[in-house]
């Protein structure tokens, strides 16, 4: 929880394989579920083709406001995310290698690799934490970064905790004994 109680829930950043649930208000042929389609669009009646991917439910809400008011007198919209896309889709992050349960895990707004690490249960004990390494696709091609997770998860070396972006992947080797 941040300041004033707000919480991180707020930056949520809608992705492809999201399933919203449009209310329009007064207008229950309006109202319908919408799943984002893979190139992060939505139809609604009356809207067809709206970019939803990458902003935020409030923001989606006011941008069907502002089109829907074309045809209706002050809409009032509001979005809900009603189901998350799986964990399978090109926003999630990957862990392989030496975690306790390597799996994806759904890429959110602040994500980092402490919040990732603690999701998937930390190191075993084979791991070799200051030899993993981040892939990140950048320009067409994967990047790698050192990232050290074992001074992140036994030292508390918060300079360690990267940020993450959707569809990094985080490799962890297992030590050579």
């Amino acid at each position: 929880m941040s300041e004033g109680g707000v919480s991180e829930a707020a930056d949520y950043l809608i992705g492809p394989g999201d399933i919203l649930q449009i209310f329009v208000w007064k207008n229950p042929d309006l109202s319908v579920e919408a799943p984002v389609r893979p190139d992060g669009r939505i139809t609604t009646p009356l809207v067809q083709d709206i970019q939803a991917q990458g902003r935020r439910p409030t923001e989606l809400a006011e941008n069907l406001q502002t089109s829907l008011s074309n045809y209706i007198q002050e809409p009032v919209v509001t979005v809900v995310v009603k189901a998350f896309a799986a964990p399978g889709n090109s926003a999630a992050v990957r862990v392989i290698g030496a975690a306790v349960t390597p799996k994806t895990v759904p890429y959110r707004a602040g994500l980092t690799a402490l919040d990732v690490l603690i999701d998937v249960g930390g190191l075993t004990m084979f791991a070799n934490g200051n030899g993993a390494k981040l892939l990140r696709r950048e320009n067409g091609a994967y990047q790698s970064y050192p990232l050290r997770l074992k001074d992140l998860v036994r030292s508390g070396d918060l300079q360690a905790n990267v940020n993450l972006m959707p569809g990094d992947i985080i490799r962890i080797p297992e030590r050579m004994f």
